[in-house]
Parts: C-alpha cells; structure tokens; sequence
C-alpha cells in the first residue's frame, strides 16, 4: 500500500509491506502527530498499538519503522546516535513496516515540532 507523509516542510510517498504492524497501520491511516528528529531519524507518536512480531535492531537508509515502546512510527535515512558506521540504528528494536525512496536532504528539512500526518496514496 502507498502512503503519504506530509510535514510542514517536506512531503514524500512510502509503501508499506504486509506485516501485522503495517496492516493496523493501514487500517488506522491518517494519522497526525508532532515530528521529533534524533539524528538521521523522524520519528512520531502514533498513538496506535500494533501487533508484535518481527522486531529488529538491523536497518538500511529507507526503512519505516514502527517502535512498540514509544507507539510511534520511524523514517530511517542515515545514522543516528547510536550509530558506529552509515546504517541507521534505533533506539530500541523496530518492526519494519515499509520503505521510501525520499532522498535524505528532503527528509533533513524536516524539525522537531513539525506537523506530520500520514495518509493513503
């Protein structure tokens, strides 16, 4: 399925896979929040429980994540502080529900305390 997030300062399309996670996404969708970035990350509450399964600490530039312990979902493009190389590395283990072609200078306009919402393509 093809999303689309849309901030104040950027906007760009996601597909998602066919996990359990990405499905009650799906069928939640919209969803508006607040944007936090930590490094090369944008990540927002959704206020959604989704179902488990799958989580994991490795992840490539592109990934969407879900991240049970904080209900949110994540947009991983480069290092973040947890990081020792260029692959992304979360805070805590993530399902991985999609990905996006965004290029990393669009997704670093986008700052704290922006106003994202994700919707269906």
């Amino acid at each position: 399925m093809k999303i689309v997030f849309a901030a104040e300062s950027a906007t760009f399309e996601a597909v998602l896979n066919d996990s359990p996670a990405a499905r009650e996404i799906a069928r939640r969708l919209p969803i508006a929040s607040e944007a936090h970035t930590w490094g090369d990350e944008i990540y927002f509450d959704t206020g959604i429980d989704c179902p488990r399964g799958g989580e994991t600490m490795a992840l490539e530039p592109g990934d969407i994540g879900y991240w049970p312990r904080g209900r949110s979902l994540c947009v991983f493009f480069g290092p973040t502080p947890a990081s020792s190389g260029d692959e992304p590395v979360p805070a805590g283990p993530v399902a991985v529900i999609g990905r996006t072609a965004a290029p990393a200078n669009l997704l670093k306009g986008i700052r704290d305390g922006e106003r994202i919402s994700v919707s269906a393509a």
